[in-house]
């Protein structure tokens, strides 16, 4: 864009001034998910994850109660970047127990491994692999789906999930969202910044749940921080 303006020659002078667009260019909001991106973006963040998410860890307990999970289940943790739901997943299902988490990212799940060895776990079994490749050999009680919007946008990574969760599984989501139209200009302004550092997609995020409950039937949802974050649960149907 060219700006004119005056100097003391009155001789009109031309300044190019480029604009910065308004959100980076790797996030993508028609397409779906950026998978490099999302690697690069983790990458990056690996090392302060766990201290970013620490304001939100009562959405993560809340989340994880809601699994109702009970002694000898399995359970996947889907996305389940530094590992920051295993303790509390591991206690649910107890030491008969097995916890999956699922990974793409090296420079997480890095984080990850070493978490679970500093605690010595045993049936903790992590795999560095995007959700929809991941190749799952066990049927799962219940599944997690924490601040992982990008991964609930593939219907494919959904699928490959849910088609190894028991009848019956309990399933829960949650993350950020768009706030309701009268909420919107106070509490999205907030949930904008914090979407843009940890999705590529802004696609689908007024329901982020909503391909979730096309493969498993009805959720329910609760709104959390004013409406900019939610959590969702809900039962895996028989097919």
């Amino acid at each position: 864009m060219a700006i004119a303006i005056a100097n003391p020659g009155n001789r009109p002078v031309k300044l190019r001034v480029r604009l910065a667009p308004t959100m980076p260019r790797r996030i993508h909001t028609p397409r779906g998910p950026d998978r490099d991106a999302a690697l690069e973006q983790y990458r990056q963040r690996a090392a302060v994850y766990d201290w970013e998410l620490a304001l939100l860890e009562p959405i993560r307990r809340r989340a994880i109660s809601m699994l109702a999970l009970r002694p000898g289940d399995v359970v996947f943790d889907v996305g389940c970047g530094t590992g920051l739901s295993l303790s509390m997943l591991r206690q649910g299902v107890g030491p008969t127990g097995r916890v999956v988490g699922i990974e793409q990212s090296p420079d997480m799940v890095a984080q990850a491994r070493r978490r679970v060895a500093r605690a010595r776990w045993t049936r903790v079994t992590l795999m560095c692999s995007p959700v929809e490749a991941a190749d799952i050999r066990v049927d799962a009680d219940a599944a997690l789906f924490h601040f992982t919007h990008d991964i609930l946008r593939r219907p494919e990574a959904i699928a490959n999930v849910v088609s190894h969760l028991k009848p019956g599984a309990r399933v829960v989501a949650s993350g950020l969202k768009w706030a309701a139209p009268w909420l919107m200009r106070p509490v999205n302004l907030l949930v904008l910044p914090a979407a843009i550092r940890s999705v590529t997609s802004l696609d689908g995020l007024d329901q982020p749940w909503r391909l979730l409950q096309d493969r498993i039937g009805q959720m329910n949802v609760e709104s959390r921080l004013l409406g900019g974050a939610y959590i969702a649960s809900g039962v895996c149907s028989p097919d």
